[in-house]
Parts: C-alpha cells; structure tokens; sequence
C-alpha cells in the first residue's frame, strides 16, 4: 500500500511540474501579465508626453503666445513700451545671458 501511495504522489508531481515551471505554465503566463502591464504603463506615459508635444505644436503654428513666451525667456526679448525687471541669482547672471554664454562657449565642429 505503501508503494502504491508513493507512486501516486510521484505521478502527481510529475503531473503538476508543465503546469507550474512548464513553457505554459503559471509562473510564465505571470512574468508575462507582468510585462504587458509594464509596457501599458510605457505606452500611457508616451500618450501623454506625445499629446503634450502635440499641443505646443499646435500652439506655435496657431497661436503667437507660445511665440512670444519663448522669446521672452530663451533670448530675453521685451515688448514696445515695456519696463523690463530682471532679478539675478546672488552670484550669477541672467538665464537669457547663461543660456547664450553656454552656447557661445561651444568649440565649431568644423575645424
């Protein structure tokens, strides 16, 4: 009786073994639930950063606001008539300057 118990649990574990560690198995249809929920969260976040780059496009061939801003902050422009009020960092210059320092720093490729 003993030998035929033993069998049986044998033969179960044997049976058992393709459903957990097997090529369709458990665990591998789990790892990859785990990586099509990656990959969904992946996809959301691209959505979102694509419709945000979307929006500016459509601002700059649209409208002149986007316009005027980034000339304002990136090369420090300044309307007709208008006072302009800088606030500089303790020890440093304007970002308009920085940016355009930085820039101006750069080594020409064309040697």
């Amino acid at each position: 009786m003993r030998l035929i118990t033993l069998f049986l649990v044998v033969l179960l574990l044997l049976i058992q073994h393709p459903l957990w560690l097997g090529k369709g198995g458990w665990l591998r249809a789990w790892d990859l639930d785990k990586q099509v929920a990656a990959a969904q969260k992946k996809n959301e976040e691209l959505k979102a950063r694509n419709a945000k780059l979307n929006s500016e496009v459509q601002d700059l061939k649209e409208g002149t606001g986007a316009v005027e801003e980034r000339a304002r902050y990136e090369l420090g422009m300044i309307k007709e008539n208008e006072i302009f009020i800088q606030v500089l960092e303790p020890n440093g210059k304007p970002a308009a300057l920085k940016n355009n320092a930085e820039n101006s720093a750069k080594p020409d490729d064309k040697q």
